[in-house]
């Protein structure tokens, strides 16, 4: 499989999750932006309110690093929508989306494709970071005792995740075999980034690109995520930026441990 056009020059980066109001979105582009392995600006569901063009013509007047997409989780539809979603991305001017395909293949192709030909980036998910999301784990966190929580509901089941242990299997794979080279692994498990980058690896993918969520407040390492995933690898980091008092500064030594 032939390499596609990068969505970051970089091969290592920290990319700020800005789940965040506006004015502390425009805060950290302004103490980010000379920060040179802040590979890009992940945006999401906060800016609604606001309007993603309006997000994106702000960063552009400050930086050209990429404005990447997170609908927090897109590609779950019917297979007749993506083009409306995917149309909105390019007005708005998003260099890329993410999509976590969990309704299933016929979905993720559609929605992939769709994204493709309007030349937008693909990045996939699959696994998440979060206790309970595959079938089996019955995981508490750090948060809550769900267990006692969902007995109090009159549950008096186990519940575990919703989704099969091998369903990230088949999103990576698919994804893998229709030209997508770049993927979202969670950072708080690096055997199983080592273990998907396996796989895609099999699949055709020469280089992939990883991009990991679950760092710092949900306990990853920086380090040991970029160990795992190899040459291309972006640490997707949230609170660890902008909670800190300088924001600057923190983003300056998470990328140092790159």
């Amino acid at each position: 499989m032939e390499d596609v056009k990068k969505i970051i020059e970089l091969d290592r980066s920290i990319i700020p999750a800005c789940d965040v109001t506006f004015d502390t979105y425009k805060k950290i582009v302004e103490a980010t932006k000379d920060v040179e392995k802040i590979g890009a600006y992940k945006v999401g569901i906060s800016f609604l309110d606001v309007g993603l063009k309006a997000v994106v013509d702000f960063t552009r007047e400050h930086t050209h690093k990429p404005v990447i997409y997170d609908h927090q989780k897109a590609g779950t539809d019917i297979p007749d929508t993506p083009n409306h979603f995917m149309d909105s991305m390019v007005r708005a001017g998003v260099d890329a989306v993410i999509l976590f395909p969990q309704a299933g293949p016929v979905t993720e192709y559609e929605w992939i494709k769709s994204a493709q030909e309007k030349n937008l980036g693909v990045i996939v998910g699959g696994e998440m970071t979060h206790p309970r999301y595959l079938d089996g784990d019955l995981s508490n966190g750090k948060k809550k005792d769900y267990n006692k929580l969902f007995s109090e509901l009159g549950i008096e089941r186990e519940l575990g995740g919703y989704l099969r242990k091998d369903a990230p299997d088949d999103m990576y794979e698919l994804a893998a075999r229709i030209g997508v080279t770049d993927f979202v692994v969670p950072g708080n498990k690096p055997d199983r980034i080592s273990y998907y980058k396996g796989l895609v690896e099999k699949c055709g993918v020469k280089n992939p690109v990883f991009y990991s969520p679950g760092l710092v407040a949900q306990g990853g390492e920086v380090s040991e995520g970029a160990k795992a995933a190899g040459k291309r690898f972006h640490a997707i980091v949230g609170r660890g930026i902008y909670s800190a008092t300088d924001m600057k500064k923190a983003a300056e030594e998470l990328c140092s441990k790159l």
